[in-house]
C-alpha cells in the first residue's frame, strides 16, 4: 500500500515539473520568415501571428491552432492506451 502512495507521489512530482516546463516554453518563442511569410510561434505549439505579404491573418493562427490541438490530443490518447502509459506507476 505505501509503494502506491510513494508511486503517486512520483507521479506528482513529474506533473509539476511537467507544468513548470510548460509554463517556461510557452514564454520561449520561434520567428520564421520565408519569402513574404512570417510565422511567430510559441515554445509551447502556439501559433501566435501568421502575417503573408505584411499582412496578419488572424483567421489562419486560429486554423493552425485547432490543427495542433487535436494532433496533441489524438498523440496523448495514443500514448494513454500504450502499455506502460499510466502503468509504469501501478496505480
Amino acid at each position: 500500500m505505501f509503494d502506491k502512495f510513494k508511486k503517486l507521489g512520483e507521479l506528482n512530482k513529474l506533473r509539476s515539473q511537467a507544468m513548470k516546463l510548460k509554463k517556461a516554453l510557452s514564454s520561449e518563442e520561434v520567428v520564421i520568415e520565408e519569402g513574404a511569410i512570417k510565422i511567430r510561434v510559441s515554445g509551447d505549439q502556439k501559433f501566435k501571428e501568421v502575417f503573408i505579404n505584411g499582412e496578419p491573418n488572424k483567421f489562419l493562427v486560429d486554423v493552425l491552432n485547432k490543427a495542433i490541438k487535436k494532433s496533441q490530443k489524438m498523440a496523448a490518447k495514443k500514448l494513454q492506451s500504450m502499455e506502460g502509459g499510466l502503468g509504469m506507476f501501478g496505480l
